[in-house]
């Protein structure tokens, strides 16, 4: 477990296990690093596994000028992070606002992302109207945040399970990385050239449609539908998540 100085913002990550594939897992928004607790105990006996709080959230900093979070920050801590564990490739992967980043770090380094792994997540809008909902949405979560605190966080699995110092680092990024900028992410999908595994909780009714449309336009990418399982599907079923996985990764 350690922290990396990035300009003066502390970011937190965990680098554990051993073996010739190294795999970083990227939380969702409002969650933190422990949500992969269950993926580190399967498969670090085999895979490198890299773990990280983004800004704002869980042991990382949370600067309080709200420019200093955005995807271009995210996209760097997680480049930083690769080359301070001396990672020159990676399977990258993430859940909701993670898999997002995880797309978004394809878009920026392709050359560093030797497959992709997309849970209950979605490749953003490409009409201005659907992604201006979508980030209302997210500047609502940050007032909720600013006038509740810590209270105000959701009750989802991987929330609850979650420790954060600062309700105003949520709120800022929530304005500053939940929202959305333009379309370059969905625009990249059908140029994805590496082995992805998309996969969905079939409860998770907000991005079953998303899941559907990346497992069309990714070209040969693989869906796995996890049964009973909601929007955290590595902990709310997490027998049937790993096999997915360790059948993905065996495959590389």
């Amino acid at each position: 477990m350690s922290h990396l100085n990035r300009d003066g913002v502390a970011i937190y990550y965990n680098d554990c296990g051993t073996g010739p594939t190294t795999v970083i897992l990227t939380h969702g928004y409002s969650a933190t690093s422990s949500m992969w607790q269950g993926q580190i105990e399967t498969f670090s006996d085999r895979y490198r596994i890299i773990t990280w709080d983004i800004r704002g959230h869980g042991q990382s900093d949370s600067p309080e000028d709200v420019s200093l979070y955005s995807e271009a920050h995210s996209i760097a801590d997680m480049r930083a992070i690769l080359n301070e564990c001396g990672v020159e490739r990676a399977v990258v992967g993430g859940l909701s606002l993670g898999g997002y980043l995880s797309l978004a770090f394809h878009v920026a380094h392709p050359e560093l992302v030797s497959a992709l792994m997309l849970f209950d997540t979605g490749p953003g809008y490409k009409k201005d109207e659907a992604r201006d909902g979508w980030n209302q949405m997210a500047v609502k979560r940050a007032v909720t945040l600013e006038e509740r605190g810590l209270a105000a966080l959701g009750s989802g699995n991987e929330v609850r399970i979650a420790s954060h110092r600062s309700a105003q680092g949520l709120a800022n990024a929530a304005r500053g990385i939940l929202t959305q900028v333009d379309d370059r992410i969905i625009q990249s999908l059908p140029e994805i050239s590496i082995s992805t595994l998309i996969l969905v909780g079939e409860n998770d009714k907000t991005f079953l449609t998303p899941t559907d449309y990346m497992a069309a336009k990714i070209p040969g990418s693989k869906k796995v539908v996890i049964k009973d399982a909601g929007h955290a599907s590595n902990i709310d079923q997490p027998a049937a998540f790993n096999q997915a996985v360790a059948e993905f990764l065996e495959a590389q």
